[in-house]
């Protein structure tokens, strides 16, 4: 058994005001997202099942051209190549977790 804490994971810079770390195990990625306000995710498609949980602050998810005001307490189930791209709207964190591993964020 491997045990993390959360607050200790290496928070790497991964887009302008998004940081993130990440767990793997393997079958699957955990990822923990730190947004600040206004920053982005572009949109992309990834041949992963992902599901997006918003721990805290208001974040817009655009799915498959249809867009959705998360906030705190939502979650979304994204299914593979599904282009998909985010907004916050406030300082927000995410915890996403990717099936399989997402082998592209392994080492980060």
């Amino acid at each position: 058994m491997d045990v993390f804490k959360i607050p200790d994971l290496i928070r790497r810079d991964m887009l302008p005001g998004v940081k993130a770390g990440f767990v793997h195990t393997q079958n699957m990625t955990v990822a923990y997202w730190h947004f600040e306000p206004g920053a982005q995710i572009p949109l992309h498609a990834h041949p992963h099942e992902q599901v997006t949980n918003i721990i805290e602050g208001r974040f817009a998810l655009t799915v498959d051209g249809k867009e959705t005001i998360m906030t705190a307490g939502s979650s979304a189930a994204i299914n593979p190549g599904l282009s998909h791209s985010g907004r916050a709207l406030t300082k927000t964190y995410i915890i996403d977790v990717f099936y399989p591993v997402r082998e592209d964020y392994r080492g980060l």
